[in-house]
């Protein structure tokens, strides 16, 4: 009993860590970003997608480099779940945001080629170290090409992108530099320690508990590392910028199989047989499917996508807990 309130304990504090060192990391890295004149819609589809997902990839990284593969593969299936039925429908609910043209163009398309690579990867029931590797140079090339295929944006969307981030994160807008950086890699610093401590105690508790690896992945451990997303989302929704609401959502879920797949994936073994990843893929396949016609066919996702979403989250959610 004493080691399960201690494996609780490292659970909770590694979820306080991830949460205020991804705020930070957030908010430090978009107000660098915006005294550089980054586009508004870039800083959502980037800095704060890849900031939010940070705590995925050291949860990822952490898990394969401790023989955990198959938190880290729940890890990433489930937060991309949570990403769509939770968080994009709660800020959706909040206030339908105005999809803008460049995210059904560009991110659509490689949003459904990053969810359909799921299934295919895991068709042999493990992700090889030549896939983790092509994931990754997927996710650094795309990265690549949408900032210098990007447009500026005006100096007053900037300011109010960044001073978004800042209050996102609970702060007041930096102008100095050099705080932003002290702020940034603080903010790294927590996510690393929450992540080591979010792994250490979820996967005690599943050992008490009898839960598979897989299983705490796709609940606990994918809820916690989405709460940077979701804070980060209302927040933007909150003061009409649903431009990054959407483009956190999008660019964290595309990241979060490129990038965090592949890189748990060169960390450690990542295997499971693919049998046992059928609901999960179809929930994601579903809710990704709903959200992407939204944005091609009406430009916004509207409170009956939100709601419908929501709804698919708390079915998934249900159907999970009767499979336990």
């Amino acid at each position: 009993m004493p080691a399960l309130g201690l494996d609780i304990g490292q659970l909770l504090f590694g979820l306080v860590f991830l949460y205020f060192g991804a705020e930070w990391l957030v908010s430090g890295a978009a107000g660098l970003a915006s005294s550089l004149g980054i586009r508004p819609l870039i800083i959502g589809l980037t800095i704060v997608a890849y900031g939010t997902s940070s705590p995925e990839l050291v949860v990822g990284i952490s898990a394969g480099l401790r023989d955990q593969g198959a938190l880290a593969l729940g890890n990433v299936i489930g937060s991309n779940i949570a990403n769509l039925g939770l968080i994009l429908a709660v800020a959706a609910l909040i206030k339908a945001p105005v999809v803008d043209r460049q995210i059904v163009v560009r991110e659509v398309p490689v949003l459904f080629v990053a969810t359909a690579l799921v299934p295919l990867i895991m068709l042999d029931g493990q992700v090889s170290t030549t896939e983790a590797a092509g994931l990754l140079a997927f996710a650094v090339g795309y990265t690549a090409w949408m900032i210098i295929s990007s447009r500026r944006g005006t100096a007053v969307e900037v300011a109010e992108v960044a001073a978004d981030a800042a209050t996102a994160g609970g702060l007041a807008p930096q102008r100095s530099r050099a705080r932003l950086v002290l702020l940034t890699l603080t903010g790294l610093a927590l996510l690393v320690g929450g992540g080591h401590l979010l792994v250490t105690g979820a996967v005690g508790i599943a050992k008490v508990a009898g839960l598979s690896d897989q299983v705490i992945g796709l609940t606990i451990v994918a809820i916690g590392t989405s709460l940077p997303e979701l804070a980060t989302s209302v927040i933007a929704a909150m003061r009409g910028h649903g431009e990054i609401a959407v483009g956190n959502v999008v660019g964290s879920n595309i990241f979060n199989v490129l990038l965090i797949l592949g890189a748990s994936g060169l960390a450690g073994n990542i295997e499971a047989p693919i049998g046992s990843l059928v609901m999960e893929i179809m929930a994601l396949g579903a809710m990704t499917l709903l959200a992407t016609i939204a944005m091609a066919t009406r430009r916004t996702i509207g409170r009956t996508e939100a709601v419908a979403l929501l709804l698919g989250y708390v079915v998934f959610l249900s159907l999970l807990a009767l499979r336990l």
